[in-house]
C-alpha cells in the first residue's frame, strides 16, 4: 500500500481528495490542514505528501514552507505537488523544496494517480501542461534577498520591520524596494506586490 497524506487547508477539498484517493486499492490516505502537516508527517509516516501549492502553506513565509519541506525529506516523503495553471512564481518556490512530482490542478483525477504511484517509487513527474509555467518559473526577476524583503512588504511590514527581521539596514531596504518596483515594472510598491501575487513570486 502506498501511504499519501493530502495537505490542503479547505476542509471540503481535502476530504473530498482524500475521498476520491481512497477509491484506489493500492492507495490508503490522510488528510491535514497546513498547520497540521508536520504533525501528520512525523504520525503517518507518508510516502507521498500531495500539497495544493496555491492554498496558504506554500503562500505563506517562505522559512515556514521550507521547514515543512525539509521535514519531509528527513521524513523519506516525496512531495508532490497540484499547481494552477499560469502561477509560474508558486512553481518557482515550490521547486526550492525539491518537490519529486507537478500536476496541474486542471488536470483529471488520473493524472494525479499516475503522479503519486510515480512519485512513491522515487521517480519525478512533470505534468506536461506545466511545461511552459516552468520555463517562466526560470526566469523570476526577482534575488532570493528580493524576494524575502517583497514577502515581508507584502504582509505590511514596515521598512523597519523588514530591516529588523533580515538584518538589514533601512537604506538597504529602501533600495531593494526600489529595485524590486523597477524590475517588475511597477508603478509603486503596492503595485509591484500585486504583480508578484498575481504570479505567485510571493
Amino acid at each position: 500500500m502506498i501511504k499519501v497524506l493530502v495537505v490542503h487547508d479547505t476542509c471540503l477539498l481535502r476530504q473530498a481528495l482524500a475521498t476520491l484517493l481512497c477509491r484506489e486499492h493500492d492507495l490508503e490516505v490522510s488528510a491535514a490542514s497546513w498547520p497540521e502537516a508536520v504533525t501528520g508527517l512525523v504520525s503517518w509516516q507518508p510516502r507521498v505528501c500531495v500539497v495544493d501549492v496555491d492554498a496558504p502553506g506554500p503562500a505563506a513565509p517562505p522559512s515556514q514552507w521550507e521547514h515543512f519541506a525539509e521535514r519531509a525529506t528527513a521524513e523519506k516523503c516525496g512531495l508532490l505537488l497540484l499547481a494552477p495553471p499560469s502561477r509560474p512564481g508558486l512553481l518557482h518556490r515550490a521547486s526550492r523544496a525539491q518537490a519529486l512530482g507537478y500536476v496541474s490542478n486542471d488536470e483529471p483525477c488520473e493524472a494525479l494517480l499516475g503522479a503519486i504511484r510515480r512519485v512513491a517509487q522515487g521517480k519525478q513527474f512533470v505534468d506536461t501542461s506545466l511545461g511552459w509555467d516552468f520555463l517562466q518559473a526560470a526566469r523570476v526577476p526577482l534575488t532570493e534577498r528580493e524576494l524575502s524583503v517583497l514577502s515581508l512588504a507584502s504582509q505590511g511590514a514596515s521598512v523597519a520591520e523588514i530591516a529588523g527581521d533580515l538584518h538589514l539596514t533601512h537604506g538597504t531596504v529602501r533600495n531593494y524596494l526600489s529595485t524590486i518596483t523597477r524590475k517588475t515594472g511597477a508603478r509603486n510598491r503596492v503595485h509591484a506586490i500585486r504583480i508578484s501575487q498575481e504570479a505567485g513570486w510571493v
